[in-house]
């Protein structure tokens, strides 16, 4: 027992060294730099209310030589793993390759910038942002004042993930819930690894930083010159991308020379040049490639299409891979002289993979100017387009692949005949995955007939800003947590969208009933794609601050890190609860008083199954569509069924709340007609006074009755404490309603919290300022 002590001492102070724990910012909290048990009792206080509720894809484990095992009918695997557990593992591996993404992502552009600036270089993140690293600060218990400091988190990072992913091996871990409760950590982990890249990027790169008002992009395919020679980048990392402008500033080539770029990379490129151009999100990829616009494709990482290369050959783009992630078999050319590798890609039509970033952009550019003089860029003619429709026989294979069921066969025989109605409108909802022509038996290049329906319309973006400011949370903590701004509403993830024009139209839905509306990623991009009656997109709609009735973008994948840090910041600014290795404070005061909810509606990869479960743990609830059942798991409540108690901290008892406040934390819908009434019960906390909660159940009722239908939601009941909860529009009736079924009143929590209520080393005076 005493060796053990020591032990645990000799290792508290180490991290306590690592973290510079000797400067009193803060005292440090019970857990810096937490490991797998640190957290697990917060984790399983969750999972009780919130059980994880199972969809496997498949009932089998093929993992290791012992398989095929049948997990079916409460059989248990040849190892002893059962189909929970099973499930279980799969979410912990898809949320380590998300923390991994970003991690490593972070870990190249610390690289890149430590080489070109030293590790000493001072991040300063503008007049108005003093808390720079909510995320930092809370999990590791270090204030970053410098690059080099970035990489003692990071190193953090990496340690971790070799740990979790070891739990993944055979004849490990046993329990779902443990397993659970690893992916709630290695989530929570991926939102300080996201932190520290797009603090380096900030830094590294002079993103904006501590301003609002960024500029509008141009976006869409007319938005590209195409008289000019284009480049496009592709991915999410901006350590290729920003070096092209470098040079082509330096060579007074940026008005000769158009760069465009696709997904995240796209997003960093904005944030860094004011002529750099959005293509789209991801799922316009497939298509954009297949019109031969781009002379030049480089390729970074993580959602980048992995036959690029094959594509980009069919229509004579020339095409680099530009990172060590992504190398698709090709020559590496990294230290061949430059001019022998633009002479071989113009004669040759050879493609290499160059790993320093500056002599591919060198190249890229070069090879760019000499190629597209000779290249023919043209949409198809709607008279080609028919030609090709005429190969169609109908025969529904298409339709059978198409993740949306599209009538795809349907739309091409339209076309056939001259109608480019129907094949516009499956093209604007397109995820650009490629199925149907790979299934197609007649070889009817249905991307290149969508290509006469895409136009040459151009759609406007606001450029990433980076973190919410300080002052913007001094403004908005009060109205959030007392809930008269009814919630905050984050979009973020990918573009596997049941319909492109939903992201568009809940930003709107929200924005106008004064919600406090961010955005990330392929959804910030999706939301400028529709125009209103006036020709205006949501960011010429809406102000760009963080405040009732803003939109605001805040940048790219990595940028989702100061959405969780901006919840943070409303515990740590507005209710002076420390922070520093304090993450089960800062999670609960999210979770209980914070309304908050995330919307990930068309995501579909693995950065986004941790980014969702990284805002899960921290108390943030997220909203899911249609795909995303395919992650395999939900953390559902059963409504009045499950464990609502929670502690009052100001009485020091333990209270019954009823109130499913949040309900889920993380929840399906089919449609955002479902989706946008769940997002506003979702906003709903125990801390809410009575005019916030009146203003929330108002926004609940008006959209259920929207949307849903006519009458009450046959859960409005739980969600009234007290008359004055009950929204002066519709007090009558909710008083009717609330009379028959024989609601009672009952007493807001003056201070609700979850400490207290399961084991923690976290004292329940913690909560309390």
């Amino acid at each position: 027992m005493v060796v053990k002590e020591k032990k645990l001492s000799r290792k508290l102070e180490e991290i306590h060294e690592r973290i510079k724990a000797e400067l009193p910012w803060e005292p440090v909290g019970p857990t810096p730099m937490p490991e797998m048990p640190d957290l697990r009792q917060w984790d399983m206080r969750l999972l009780k209310t919130y059980t994880p509720f199972y969809a496997p894809f498949c009932d089998l484990c093929c993992f290791c030589t012992y398989g095929k095992c049948d997990l079916t009918e409460g059989r248990r695997g040849a190892c002893g793993i059962d189909i929970a557990t099973q499930q279980a593992r799969f979410i912990l591996l898809a949320c380590l390759m998300g923390c991994s993404a970003h991690a490593a992502h972070g870990g190249h552009i610390l690289e890149f910038l430590i080489e070109k600036h030293g590790p000493d270089k001072k991040i300063d993140l503008g007049t108005f942002i003093e808390l720079e690293a909510p995320n930092i600060r809370t999990v590791v218990g270090l204030k970053p004042e410098t690059l080099g400091d970035l990489q003692i988190a990071l190193e953090y990072v990496f340690k971790e993930i070799a740990h979790l992913l070891d739990s993944c091996h055979t004849g490990q871990e046993g329990s779902s819930l443990d397993y659970e409760s690893k992916a709630l950590h290695a989530s929570m982990l991926d939102h300080v690894g996201m932190e520290i890249a797009d603090i380096a990027q900030i830094v590294g790169f002079d993103f904006p930083t501590s301003v609002a008002e960024t500029p509008l992009v141009d976006m869409g395919w007319g938005a590209i010159d195409k008289s000019k020679p284009v480049v496009l980048v592709s991915g999410h990392n901006p350590a290729t991308s920003t070096v092209v402008i470098d040079y082509l500033r330096e060579h007074n080539l940026e008005d000769q020379v158009e760069v465009c770029g696709l997904c995240c990379t796209a997003l960093e490129t904005t944030r860094y040049s004011d002529k750099a151009k959005i293509v789209g999100p991801l799922s316009r990829a497939l298509f954009f490639m297949r019109t031969g616009i781009a002379d030049v494709i480089m390729t970074d990482e993580q959602c980048i299409r992995t036959d690029t290369p094959q594509e980009a050959a069919k229509v004579g783009s020339a095409m680099i891979a530009c990172l060590d992630k992504a190398m698709y078999g090709l020559e590496d050319a990294t230290e061949m002289d430059t001019d022998e590798i633009v002479r071989r890609m113009v004669d040759n039509k050879e493609q290499f993979a160059i790993l320093d970033s500056p002599k591919a952009a060198e190249v890229a550019v070069k090879v760019a100017l000499k190629i597209a003089p000779q290249r023919k860029k043209g949409w198809v003619t709607e008279e080609e387009a028919i030609e090709m429709a005429k190969k169609c026989t109908d025969c529904k294979m298409c339709e059978q692949v198409c993740p949306n069921l599209f009538n795809i066969g349907g739309g091409i025989t339209e076309v056939a005949k001259g109608n480019f109605d129907l094949i516009r409108q499956q093209f604007l909802n397109c995820i650009g995955c490629g199925k149907c022509e790979e299934e197609c038996p007649n070889n009817v290049p249905i991307f290149k007939i969508m290509q006469t329906a895409a136009g040459e319309e151009t759609w406007k973006c606001r450029a990433g800003r980076g973190p919410v400011m300080d002052t913007e949370i001094r403004n908005v903590g009060a109205p959030i947590t007392l809930g008269t701004i009814p919630g905050v509403i984050a979009l973020v993830g990918c573009s596997n969208y049941p319909n492109i024009e939903d992201i568009a139209d809940m930003v709107d839905e929200f924005a106008k009933r004064k919600y406090i509306v961010v955005l990330t990623g392929c959804a910030a991009m999706v939301a400028g794609m529709k125009k209103d009656k006036d020709g205006l997109t949501v960011y010429e709609k809406y102000p760009p601050n963080f405040d009732a009735g803003g939109v605001v973008n805040i940048g790219s994948c990595v940028s989702n890190a100061h959405i969780s840090g901006a919840a943070i910041k409303i515990a740590n600014i507005f209710a002076a609860l420390p922070l520093r290795g304090n993450y089960e404070v800062m999670a609960d005061y999210v979770l209980n008083r914070v309304g908050a909810c995330g919307v990930a509606w068309g995501a579909m990869s693995q950065k986004a199954a941790s980014i969702g479960t990284g805002f899960n743990r921290l108390g943030v609830p997220v909203v899911l569509g249609p795909h995303s059942s395919k992650y395999r798991r939900l953390f559902l409540s059963r409504k009045e069924e499950d464990d609502w108690k929670v502690m009052d901290a100001r009485k020091r008892e333990i209270v019954d709340t009823v109130e499913p406040a949040p309900e889920h934390l993380a929840y399906v819908c089919e449609t955002k007609e479902k989706a946008m009434p769940m997002i506003a019960k979702l906003c709903i906390r125990r801390n809410d006074t009575p005019q916030g909660r009146a203003i929330k159940l108002n926004h609940y009722i008006s959209l259920y009755r929207k949307y849903i239908g006519a009458g009450l939601p046959e859960d409005i009941h739980l969600f009234v404490r007290r008359d004055a909860d009950i929204p002066l529009v519709y007090k009558k009736e909710v008083r009717a309603h609330l009379q028959e079924i024989g609601w009672q009143p009952r007493e807001p929590i003056g201070l609700p919290t979850l400490i207290g209520t399961y084991p923690t080393k976290v004292p329940v005076d913690a909560v309390i300022h």
